[in-house]
């Protein structure tokens, strides 16, 4: 397996080298770069499924490589995450080089690049066994974004959306490099294995550091500003690549520490659950009020970064208590819900490509009843949306209804902090699922039950590769659900290293039965659930059509209705932003929502605020804002402070080559004081 993973890193460099060299006018010749990356993933892919079979692997890269660095190791943990971010990666892969062979897509180099340096990088990080080769994939990944989000050179949302992925991405890096610094210096050691001997402050505060900074790349408040920008200025499914697959990195840097530093500090507990709600309500608040398909997708991710959190958070709690079932609950949960993500995630973005691409917007008033004339696409957003949406029989549902069942297991916790944390963030998960459903029962009413806006013509919308790969992420997120005991069961394995298998097989009360690990606390069946509802649907439709003598089947048209009072004209239906009103009040503090209801003049010559036969051309106008409180608080008073000090650093450039020693000279002896200091 060792040389499959090498052969998988040599293909990777093969597409990045095709992209970079071959002119960019033969269309054609772009396919072969992601054949390339399509074989590396499907390596990869291979290489992990052995791992989670308990196939271990080890690369030593300074002998099969000359590279001054140690190597990569897979083992169950590592397999399960490379599983997860790759099965996606493949059919994502694919409707990428569909959607790219159209030679108007993108006009300058580096997507092809980009897209391989990502499916590497990933396999760098999650592979890694020394602290340096972990820093070096992630660094990668970090300059993957930046490819990826500023491709498009020609807009300037995709440079500022570049930046602040490269500039989260070094922030991410500084607190890892701090953190795994500051647990080296005890065990003397470069491994990451090796870091589990650190105890006290030392061990408390490393391992708070690397959960932010793990954090900074999947959305986690307060670092979640630069992903629906940096998503947003992606092109086509290289979001779906991001989102679905690269994010997952993250989370498999927080399960690896939990593996290797164990038990954590109450007070880091009760942090990570509290900032895990708080991130999950924020991001569907801010996703429920979006009038547009992109952003909609995209503040969804941090949602669900929140919620996968949250499960992880009650791992940590269960650690902390020394509950082994309570560590297997959390991380089986928000395992689930990774996958769940992953799928669901990768198929939104996937199937908005080619919408976009078609349609020319992705302004959800446009693509009233889209799935009529692009068949594909449209039951990808359906799905994928149902999916989010946590509604039977995808596996959305099966993920939630396992966090739900982990957050409610407070009562097996010592101590009051731990309990209230729990029941909070359970309570905020609760209502976060709510309002996902609202969310995206939206977008699946627009999409495939919204009459059409427009009739226009409209180019093909994807080719074979592209629809094949909708059908395969839209087969997963319902037929995984129907396979969830194998699909616990392979989790189980790949969670070895953590908790052992036995533990998390608990959750498995028979064939196709599920629980919450704990024994007679609740029980679920998605596999009966795929048997039972077509059942009953079937079951009521032919009464309905008996009781009706067969008018249930007739169609009847009548005028569209808009209100019990004679004369009123308008709209005969929601557009986006009228349906997500409720959201913008009932989330009012969260979203800081602004509103105004202001006098508008129109063309008659009406004078506003008179009464003359002029003010009859005079309508109210109403408009609501939302404000994103972390970037609004956090992030300008700090610009606004930094550009303060830059003006006065300004100064100090004179251009004299003295003073310019003279600040090297004071630099070098404060470094000199402090190691003196702390020798």
């Amino acid at each position: 397996m060792s040389g499959l993973l090498l052969a998988g890193l040599i293909l990777i460099a093969g597409a990045i080298g095709w992209d970079l060299v071959i002119p960019i006018e033969l269309a054609a010749s772009r396919a072969v770069g992601y054949l390339f990356s399509a074989a590396a993933v499907a390596c990869f892919l291979i290489v992990g499924a052995a791992g989670i079979g308990g196939r271990s692997t080890d690369v030593d890269l300074h002998r099969a490589l000359a590279l001054p660095i140690a190597g990569l190791h897979i083992d169950r943990l590592s397999g399960l995450f490379l599983v997860i971010c790759f099965a996606v990666a493949l059919p994502v892969v694919a409707s990428m080089a569909d959607w790219a062979r159209s030679p108007d897509r993108v006009r300058s180099r580096g997507l092809g690049a980009g897209v391989a340096l990502t499916i590497g990088a990933v396999a760098v990080v999650v592979t890694a066994d020394n602290i340096f080769v972990l820093l070096l994939g992630w660094e990668l990944l970090s300059f993957a974004f930046y490819v990826l989000a500023g491709v498009r050179r020609e807009r300037v949302a995709g440079a500022q959306a570049s930046l602040l992925a490269m500039a989260f991405g070094k922030a991410g890096a500084a607190l890892l490099l701090l953190g795994f610094l500051l647990l080296a210096g005890h065990s003397g050691s470069w491994q990451l294995a090796d870091l589990g001997h650190a105890t006290g402050a030392r061990h408390d505060f490393g391992y708070a550091l690397l959960i932010a900074g793990f954090a900074t790349k999947c959305g986690l408040v307060p670092v979640q500003v630069w992903l629906p920008p940096t998503y947003e200025a992606a092109p086509g499914p290289a979001r779906a690549l991001m989102a679905g697959a690269a994010v997952n990195v993250a989370f498999y840097g927080m399960w690896r520490t939990l593996a290797i530093l164990g038990r954590p500090p109450v007070w880091l507990v009760v942090v990570v659950l509290l900032v895990a709600a708080f991130t999950a309500v924020l991001g569907i608040a801010h996703a429920g009020v979006q009038t547009h398909l992109l952003r909609l997708i995209a503040y969804s991710s941090i949602e669900n970064a929140g919620l996968i959190v949250a499960g992880y958070g009650v791992a940590l709690a269960g650690a902390a208590a020394r509950n082994n079932q309570l560590v297997a609950v959390g991380l089986l949960a928000a395992t689930l819900q990774i996958c769940a993500h992953a799928i669901a995630k990768s198929l939104l973005f996937a199937s908005a490509a080619t919408i976009e691409s078609v349609v020319g917007s992705d302004e959800l008033d446009q693509l009233r009843g889209i799935s009529r004339r692009l068949p594909f696409s449209g039951m990808g957003l359906a799905i994928g949306s149902l999916t989010l949406a946590g509604l039977p029989p995808t596996i959305g549902f099966v993920s939630e209804w396992f966090l739900l069942e982990s957050l409610m297991q407070q009562f097996r916790l010592p101590g009051l902090a731990l309990k209230l944390a729990l029941a909070a963030t359970g309570a905020l998960v609760a209502l976060t699922a709510g309002f996902a459903s609202v969310t995206f029962v939206r977008l699946f009413g627009f999409v495939v039950l919204g009459g059409e806006r427009r009739r226009t013509t409209l180019r093909e919308e994807a080719g074979r590769p592209g629809r094949a790969a909708i059908c395969v992420l839209s087969l997963g997120c319902l037929a995984i659900a129907a396979l969830s005991p194998l699909e616990v069961r392979m989790i189980s394995a790949g969670l070895g290293p953590l908790i052992g298998p036995d533990v998390t097989n608990g959750a498995r009360k028979g064939p196709w039965v599920l629980q919450p690990v704990f024994a007679d606390f609740s029980i679920l069946s998605p596999s009966w659930l795929w048997v039972m509802l077509p059942a009953l649907l079937a079951f009521a439709i032919a009464v309905g059509v008996v009781a009706s003598r067969g008018g249930l089947l007739r169609v009847r048209r009548v005028p569209a209705w808009r209100s019990a009072t004679a004369g009123v004209t308008g709209h005969d239906r929601y557009t986006a932003f009228g349906y997500a009103n409720p959201t913008r009040k009932l989330l009012a503090n969260v979203l800081l929502t602004r509103t105004e209801l202001r006098t508008v003049e129109q063309e008659t010559g009406g004078h506003v605020g008179h009464e003359t036969d002029g003010a009859a051309g005079a309508e109210l106008g109403y408009t609501s804002d939302v404000v994103e409180m972390v970037g609004a608080f956090v992030y300008r008073p700090l610009i606004r402070g930094g550009l303060v000090i830059v003006r006065m650093v300004r100064k100090l450039q004179s251009g004299r080559l003295d003073a310019y020693i003279a600040y090297m000279l004071i630099a070098l002896l404060a470094v000199l004081a402090v190691v003196t200091a702390l020798a």
